[in-house]
């Protein structure tokens, strides 16, 4: 039975994966600090024998004995890490540093979930892992664009000089059940917008890009890149198919059958204009791509949002 650390184990991602890694049968030690994660998400597994919460922050250094780390720690939408953001660069920097030193020491391989933030407001499209990216290094979203960015260096730098066994994903546009509330991203502001018969905020002209991955295809990815062996990354994991904010607005409203209108704003600095990820290397490496399609995706997010307002009204 493999023992496998999941930082941020409380959070959207890290509660789905301790799901699909104890239904593999593994023993899952969570830990979280809980600024951005919530114990509702991983309530259910309080009683499993093969789980295990420890609430830490990863600042700080922790010592257990695992085979697999699934570093996932740090808060990934903008209003949670712009609400801190030292705490958010600190996260980045000094936790992967410290998980990193735990792999070293106890030779265990660890995967670090980076971001497709990496890359900016890309000027190359859609945007492959060779791409070096185009990111404001003293902007708003710096603390997380550049804190995701050392974070691949210092991996890539214990894997050369400490021969630590790494593995880096970029993750794009992840969407499903367990997103919070006030999450502030686009998918759950719409739907929570919609069921509460509020105006939708579209920020900009609403002809920006994004791609929208459904969280179990995005957990297989994760599972996928860690067990495999031949790549270390950095590993681009998300939908490749290209919305518009309008067009996503439009669907939201479609499924929801709300009646909201749609109210523009002004576009926050340095959000990007187009986000989708090449996941050539994910089909060669991995053979993996999404399979769950953004209606039907939606349509599952929707009905978890609308049982969890329902509880909260």
């Amino acid at each position: 039975m493999k023992r496998i650390l999941i930082t941020g184990g409380a959070g959207f991602l890290g509660s789905h994966l301790c799901d699909t890694l104890i239904a593999q049968g593994a023993d899952v030690v969570c830990i979280d600090n809980f600024f951005s994660g919530s114990k509702d998400n991983i309530r259910h597994l309080f009683a499993h024998p093969y789980f295990e919460l420890i609430r830490h922050d990863v600042i700080h250094p922790l010592f257990v004995e695992v085979d697999q780390i699934y570093h996932l720690a740090c808060p990934a939408s903008p209003i949670h890490y712009q609400e801190n953001s030292i705490k958010t660069v600190k996260t980045n920097v000094m936790g992967t540093i410290n998980m990193l030193g735990l792999a070293k020491r106890i030779r265990a391989r660890i995967l670090l979930s980076s971001s497709s933030e990496v890359y900016g407001d890309a000027q190359v499209h859609p945007q492959r892992e060779a791409y070096w990216g185009n990111v404001n290094p003293i902007g708003i979203r710096s603390c997380y664009d550049e804190g995701k960015r050392v974070a691949e260096t210092l991996m890539m730098d214990y894997h050369r000089q400490n021969r630590v066994d790494i593995r880096i994903v970029r993750i794009f546009n992840t969407y499903g059940p367990r997103m919070a509330v006030d999450d502030g991203r686009v998918v759950s502001n719409f739907i929570v917008q919609a069921l509460r018969g509020e105006p939708l905020t579209v920020y900009g002209d609403g002809r920006q890009t994004r791609s929208f991955c459904y969280v179990s295809d995005l957990i297989d990815g994760l599972i996928r890149m860690m067990d495999g062996e031949g790549t270390i990354g950095p590993l681009n994991l998300g939908n490749p198919a290209e919305f518009t904010i309008l067009e996503l607005a439009e669907l939201v409203l479609k499924l929801t059958k709300g009646r909201s209108k749609i109210e523009r704003r002004p576009l926050p600095s340095d959000d990007p204009v187009r986000r989708c990820p090449d996941i050539g290397l994910a089909r060669a490496k991995l053979g993996w791509e999404p399979r769950v399609g953004l209606e039907e995706g939606l349509g599952r997010t929707i009905e978890y949002f609308r049982a969890t307002l329902g509880k909260n009204g």
